[in-house]
């Protein structure tokens, strides 16, 4: 059974990786605070819930440059940052997405020479308002330069003391065991819920030879499984009314699936979120979600999935109720699949 919402669990430090890097097991994605999926919630409310979030155990939290548009979510997360022990905070942000026109979710150019790399470091720092920065992740991989000089400078970064460990987000197979080699990679971002399943062949099992940590962003099918899109409407605003799975006739099927997770929720005492949340966090010991939210009572809710314990045979059940050949609609927005780790490869050593 879920426990209460005053009986909520601390989510346990756990080592993320194996150089060292402690991070909570449940860690909390910024994004949404400055509008993503909804309307930017005002400053201070957006300063609120990550203090309530670090109230209740929560000590990793995720951002990124481009995130709000001109750092905004950086800046927010650095002015929460001020109010908390920074020694007890894990902060992780990323470069690598350079967006021109912010009103146009694809149109975006993709970053990672040594100049752009040292220049982002900077900026987020200041932005930030800290001296160094936890776990930097390259987030998404420019394929027009050699991952082997991008890491080079990020390994220049951890040297100076600027950045601890090093990050990926949605890198290629290939392209992770090339980083891997020129400085160890503590941890890589990508998606991964019931319904994006895809890292499950090649990615998972090279992170654990590698010995690296697995962060899954939108754990929750980018609120689906939390009832987005089912039980309540999309925002008018949000980036989710271009997403293909999110699209009417995409919906109609896929609410099956919500429908199907609802009906297992019931039999483990918990929401459709919770055992959603539940079965990505239960993959193993090297993996911390980051879902994010903007509702405390969504946060909540989000904890209580550590109390739902599910057996092998359980992920197995929940697993085959969402067949990947019966999800509708790609992951990623249309005109932006493009930099998913399946397009990541950089080329070859020079």
């Amino acid at each position: 059974m879920a426990t209460t919402q005053t009986e909520l669990i601390p989510p346990p430090q756990v080592p993320l990786g194996t150089q060292g890097f402690q991070v909570s097991k449940l860690g909390f994605g910024c994004m949404g605070l400055t509008g993503a999926y909804n309307d930017p919630l005002p400053e201070q409310d957006g300063i609120s819930v990550i203090n309530y979030a670090f109230s209740k155990g929560v000590t990793f939290f995720d951002t990124a440059d481009i995130y709000g548009g001109s750092g905004a979510n950086e800046i927010l997360l650095g002015k929460a940052l001020k109010q908390l022990p920074r020694e007890k905070i894990q902060l992780a942000t990323k470069f690598g997405i350079s967006r021109r026109d912010v009103s146009r979710l694809a149109d975006v150019t993709i970053k990672g020479s040594p100049e752009y790399v040292r220049s982002c470091c900077e900026a987020s720092l200041k932005r930030l308002d800290v001296e160094y920065i936890d776990l930097y992740y390259q987030h998404r991989i420019d394929t027009s330069v050699s991952i082997e000089d991008t890491v080079g400078e990020l390994k220049k970064l951890v040297e100076e003391g600027k950045v601890k460990y090093i990050g990926l987000s949605e890198a290629s197979p290939d392209t992770i065991r090339r980083a891997h080699a020129v400085h160890p990679i503590t941890a890589v971002q990508i998606e991964w819920s019931l319904w994006t399943r895809d890292i499950e062949e090649e990615i998972v099992p090279l992170c654990r030879e590698l010995g690296i940590g697995i962060v899954p962003y939108s754990p929750l099918g980018r609120g689906f499984f939390g009832g987005k899109g089912v039980t309540e409407n999309v925002p008018a605003v949000s980036s989710l009314t271009s997403h293909p799975r999110f699209q009417a006739e995409n919906l109609n099927k896929n609410k099956n699936i919500y429908d199907k997770i609802e009906s297992l929720g019931k039999k483990h005492g918990c929401t459709p979120a919770q055992l959603a949340l539940a079965w990505v966090l239960q993959q193993g010991k090297d993996v911390v979600p980051i879902p994010g939210t903007t509702k405390i009572k969504n946060l909540d809710q989000n904890l209580g999935a550590l109390a739902v314990k599910l057996s092998e045979e359980d992920l197995r059940e929940i697993s085959a109720a969402v067949p990947v050949d019966d999800i509708a609609g790609s992951r990623y927005y249309n005109g932006f699949d493009h930099i998913s780790w399946k397009f990541a490869n950089t080329p070859p050593k020079v």
